[in-house]
């Protein structure tokens, strides 16, 4: 959800509760020693856990449970139990680390060791690994004659017990008069390892001379020279060949001399290569009947032997195998869009999927089977789920008679208090106040399954953990599961008007997931749930993720799932820089499987729903940028969604230099970001800024009613430090700025790019942080609101400790200058200027709040959602600050409860009576940045049962996230009827309509025949998700179209004419005022070999007349011609 998660999940999201500890097996924590994440130690007689590698070995600060910082990279096991021996402690204290002697000097050694419970009995003494020496009474000693080289120092201390501990390693080096030769060791490969044939094996080796340089080292594949290495690092690629090796690399320094690496031995064995696979049949596109029988058929073949049989699968479900070729199956027509595949199976029992195809079997049309169904929301095939246990009549979702607009809050999973800061629980929740809470975040597990980790783990927040003594905390004892899901369950019985639903994903763990360590176990994620390494649709994984998704909300009693996916989007680096490696290479294929995921998850929770007498919801976090909108095409997933939270936030950021507002509601014409590319200047956008919350309604206005959108507020801010500039009104207070980090090649990746990285605010201006792979803050100017409150009242917090800063200290913690709260009218966008310190934060408060609530209103929309809970304020007496309360929640609370219900229904345009069963798709997208313009197929195929004549007229509705400027490339004549455009160009203060009316007809040469498809070529240049609202004037009559209006009944298009032979569906020349006597009649010409422009002619006894020189058959597609009527 918010750049934030990484350093809250790392910071002590599995930290746990303070219990004894069985410590007779851990070594004594010693300062400045290299730990990983995962090592367990002692120290003050408490047992800790690292979390955090790099910080673990730091010490200082981070020294567990004496630094100032330990959390941040220790948790508490808890303090050693009193029973049973304890191991002794050591250190070497001559000689100093990094010390230098000569060869062949005689090197005394002395370990000061002691044991707290016992008497030290051995001291064993180490260079490089190799014992010395033993010494088995004080003082602790040993002498070593020196080589030369550099060496390691260790000593082992043992006690009367059997207990011992190894020191720190003391590091020296010792030279010689004589010229001394280099070291060499082996790094990769690993002994034992194991490759495939022709595998490329990286051989890389580690080598430095102490008296001198390292010239080259030569690598040997048993005994042979492959090649030799200059430079450093020393790496050599070899392709493997079958049987064992043995590998080693010598290494040749400066004065000649040479050394030798030990030897290696790895084994190549025979790769066993997996079958090929080809559907033959049915081919993409293909459109059937319901009941239809339908050959599924396949080629596959095996470089090894025999293919054993070939399995075929529809919708990701097996439907059946043959095991002979040709390998075939006959499967019966269900109802629905389908993806179709083959795998095929060797004798070793490896399998290989086909390339999936998509077909489409029709049914009937739903009508009237589903009361209380939202506007345009799908019902999967074949079920019936309770929509009127959630929804009104009039499909409006019943959320409490005070609820008639949504309020929406994130709960995060760990301010649970574990990691020593202050916690937000669920009995902090304003239940009175909300309609929905949606729990962040459960993630896909390395199975493809919905987790929140091992639900057995005492400190599990959301199933295991307890909160004892704190009043309306206490677990429920009438629940299977403790932890947060105790308390949201328990809640629920008080307040059974509130929804709670299951937020899977989240910016930190779309592509990868946090382990009960806190470590980052990067698998995938929803990445490879939803796509093969190869582009093809994981269909197993998302049936998987699917069925796991009803039984968890079953098991914990959610109301639904939210799928947080950031983001499935064709452009490059979007989403998480830790998902960059998997996800780049998929981006192509994302948009594909998002949509096989959401229509999966919508048929099983249907299916479910039914089951279970009510509807359960599926809702998503989207992205509201018009850059990341880009990539997703037409956001095709919406039909399956009850509604869609809107992320209106995080449209500015450090992530680039230009300064602007966090959450705009209007764009104000003066974007920094939207200038610098030339958006405002470029007449095909229409002057339309895309980075506020008016524009991202509008995009999804263009799939979804209005009461199916709920916008986003951040309660929490963005900034940046070190800003100059500004435009505008408000440019002297930063807004419009521009603040790029001073050292660019110190960028954090993901950031910065076609435009400078931000610098972000720091310290005290960003107490709610990420962190990098090396502990480091990143600056991003995160602060909750309640700590914005505190800033803009020059308050210094007393919770300032807590998150880590130390204001007496260090001076980016120090509160400097003043915090002036400003207002841009347009965009309805508080924030903070700091002179002193040129710091610019965005914030939100009530007066934005107001705005926004009231945009609402006004607009008919479902309602808001907000990041997080835990960002809300409130005024602390007591303590005489800002802290964590309801103040915004409050606010909307008050002014929705008196509102009109939201608006229902996808179009005010009046519906007509019938509906006709054809179907239009508009794909083919480019990807990224190649969608300049958008330029996708709409793709027409006739379903109706009859031919659709030439000339047949199709509108719909766009919305106004794009401009007027919509044309085809197809010759379709595509035109804006009705453009929503503002009058004044541009949409500063927010768009005056919501949709442009296109037209366009088919060629009146072209007859589309039952089962045939046309596809023509859009051109537009800003985002859109839909269209919607089409209609099909068919000889003179208007229909709806049956796949957005099932609920009507379809007309019988029986009786009227087909259009006969390719003409307009007979319009007589007569009627058309067009004499056609003195024509030349095809393939006769009017001008000897060719028509000019405006000839006309006559072919298959109709009158064609010609657009431009041309010699192609009348009526043929090449738009060069134009139908004019039959000869009657």
């Amino acid at each position: 959800m918010n750049l934030r998660l990484a350093v809250a999940l790392l910071s002590g999201l599995f930290v746990g509760q303070s219990y004894a500890y069985d410590c007779s097996n851990l070594p004594t924590y010693v300062d400045g020693s290299s730990y990983n994440t995962g090592d367990r130690v002692i120290n003050n007689s408490t047992a800790y856990n690292c979390t955090v590698g790099g910080w673990c070995t730091v010490g200082g600060p981070y020294e567990p449970g004496v630094g100032w910082a330990w959390r941040n990279a220790w948790s508490e096991l808890g303090a050693c139990s009193t029973t049973g021996n304890q191991p002794p402690q050591g250190a070497i204290t001559s000689p100093a680390e990094g010390a230098s002697f000569q060869e062949n000097d005689s090197v005394i050694i002395d370990v000061d060791a002691s044991d707290s419970d016992g008497q030290v009995t051995t001291v064993e003494f180490f260079i490089d690994g190799n014992t010395i020496a033993t010494d088995t009474s004080a003082p602790w000693s040993a002498v070593w004659t020196a080589t030369p080289g550099n060496h390691q120092l260790s000593a082992r201390v043992e006690d009367g017990g059997g207990l011992d501990i190894t020191t720190a390693p003391i590091n020296i080096s010792v030279t010689s008069d004589q010229p001394q030769p280099p070291q060499v060791n082996l790094d990769t490969p690993a002994d034992g390892a194991t490759y495939n044939t022709g595998d490329s094996v990286q051989l890389s080796a580690s080598a430095s001379d102490i008296d001198g340089s390292v010239s080259s080292v030569e690598f040997f594949v048993d005994g042979a020279s492959i090649g030799i290495d200059g430079s450093a690092p020393f790496a050599l690629s070899w392709t493997a060949t079958p049987g064992n090796h043995s590998v080693s690399a010598t290494a040749t320094d400066n004065d000649q001399l040479t050394a030798d690496s030990a030897q290696v031995s790895i084994s190549v064995v025979d790769l066993d290569t997996p079958p090929s696979v080809a559907l033959d049949s049915p081919a993409g596109g293909s459109v059937y009947d319901e009941n239809d029988t339908v050959t599924l058929s396949a080629t596959a073949a095996d470089s090894e032997g025999a293919v054993s049989r070939v399995e075929f699968y529809v919708g990701g479900q097996k439907v059946g195998e043959d095991s002979s070729i040709p390998f075939s199956y006959s499967w019966t027509a269900t109802t629905g869009n389908h993806a179709v595949f083959a795998r095929a199976f060797d004798s070793a029992d490896q399998f290989t999927d086909s390339s999936p195809v998509s077909i489409t079997v029709n049914g009937e049309p739903v009508s009237g089977a589903h009361p209380c169904r939202p506007d345009g929301l799908y019902t999967s095939p074949g079920t019936s789920p309770n929509y009127c246990d959630i929804y009104d009549t009039q499909g409006r979702e019943k959320m409490g008679a005070d609820h008639p607009r949504r309020i929406i809050g994130y709960f995060t999973s760990w301010r649970n208090g574990a990691n020593g800061q202050p916690s937000y629980l669920v009995k902090d929740i304003p239940w009175d106040k909300i309609t929905h809470i949606n729990y962040a975040f459960a993630h896909v597990g390395s199975d493809y399954s919905v987790s929140v980790g091992n639900t057995a783990d005492p400190d599990n927040p959301a199933t295991g953990m307890e909160w004892p003594g704190i009043a309306g905390a206490e677990t429920d004892p009438g629940y299977a599961y403790k932890g947060h899901f105790n308390q949201l369950s328990k809640f629920k019985e008080q307040y059974p008007a509130v929804k709670t639903l299951v937020s899977v994903g989240g910016w930190a763990e779309t592509g990868g997931h946090f382990n009960e360590y806190g470590d980052r176990v990067a698998d995938g994620g929803f990445y490879t749930m939803t796509t093969n390494a190869d582009g093809s649709v994981n269909y197993q994984g998302i049936e998987t993720f699917a069925n796991s998704a009803v039984d968890f909300i079953r098991t914990y009693g959610f109301d639904g799932v939210d799928i947080d996916y950031e983001y499935p989007t064709s452009m490059n680096d979007a989403g998480n820089p830790l998902d960059f490696g998997v996800a780049n290479p998929l981006r192509a294929y994302l948009m594909d499987s998002y949509v096989e995921l959401m229509r999966v998850l919508r048929e099983k929770l249907d299916a479910a729903g039914e089951q279970d007498n009510t509807h359960y919801i599926l809702t998503i976090a989207s992205p509201s940028s018009g850059y990341l909108l880009r990539g997703q095409e037409t956001m095709q997933i919406s039909r399956y969604l009850d509604y869609v939270n809107i992320m209106t936030y995080d449209l500015h950021g450090a992530w680039n230099e230009y300064v602007g507002h966090n959450s705009a509601l209007y764009d104000n014409g003066n974007d920094p970001e939207l200038a610098a590319a030339n958006v405002y200047g470029t007449s095909q956008y229409g002057g339309i800024g895309y980075l506020n919350i008016d524009w991202a309604v509008k995009y999804f206005r263009g799939s979804m009613s209005p009461g199916r959108i709920n916008i986003g507020i951040p309660y929490y801010t963005r900034g940046w430090q070190g800003v100059t500039g500004g435009t505008g009104e408000y440019g002297e207070w930063g807004l419009g700025g521009s603040a790029p980090l001073p050292a660019q090649s110190e960028c954090p990746e993901g950031t910065g790019g076609a435009s400078d990285c931000g610098n972000g605010a720091l310290g005290i201006d960003n107490m709610w942080h990420d962190l990098d792979t090396s502990g480091n803050e990143m600056g991003a100017g995160s602060n909750p609101m309640w700590h914005a409150k505190n800033l803009e009242n020059g308050i210094l917090g007393s919770y300032l400790e807590d998150y880590g800063l130390d204001p007496l200290n260090d001076p980016q913690d120090q509160l400097v200058g003043t915090y002036v709260r400003h207002y841009d009218n347009v965009s309805e966008a508080p924030w903070l200027w700091n002179d002193s310190k040129d710091v610019f934060i965005s914030t939100e408060d009530e007066e934005s709040m107001d705005a926004k609530v009231q945009y609402v209103i006004d607009q008919g929309v479902g309602g808001i959602m907000f990041w997080e809970l835990a960002g809300d304020y409130d005024w602390d007496a007591a303590q005489g600050e800002y802290f964590m309360g309801s103040t915004l929640t409050s606010l909307a609370y008050d002014k929705f409860k008196t509102a009109a219900p939201y608006r229902e229904l996808r179009s005010e345009r009046p519906l007509p009576a019938e509906a006709v069963d054809i179907q239009l798709v508009v794909d083919g997208f480019k990807l990224g940045d190649q969608n300049y313009p958008l330029n996708p197929k709409l793709t027409i195929t006739n379903n109706t049962g009859t031919t659709l004549p030439g000339g047949t007229v199709f509108e719909f509705d766009m919305p106004t996230s794009t401009s007027d400027t919509i044309t085809d490339q197809s010759g379709a004549g595509l035109t804006v009827i009705e453009s929503g455009a503002n009058a004044g160009g541009g949409n500063v203060g927010g768009a005056e309509h919501e949709f442009h009316r296109v037209r366009f007809s088919l060629p009146s040469w072209q007859n589309l025949a039952d089962g045939a498809s046309w596809d023509l070529t859009l051109n537009y240049y800003l985002p859109v998700s839909g269209p919607q609202t089409y209609t099909a004037t068919i000889n003179g009559t208007t229909y709806a179209l049956a796949f957005e209006h099932p609920e009507l009944p379809l007309a019988d298009l029986s009786s009227g004419g087909d259009g006969g032979d390719g003409g307009s569906g007979g319009t007589g020349c007569s009627a058309a005022g067009v004499d056609p006597s003195g024509l030349v009649t095809y393939p006769t010409w009017p001008a000897g070999d060719h028509a000019n422009g405006g000839d006309r002619i006559i072919h298959d006894n109709d009158v064609y007349e010609a657009n431009w020189w041309t010699n192609s058959v009348p009526g043929s597609a090449d738009g060069s011609w134009d139908f004019l009527c039959s000869v009657d």
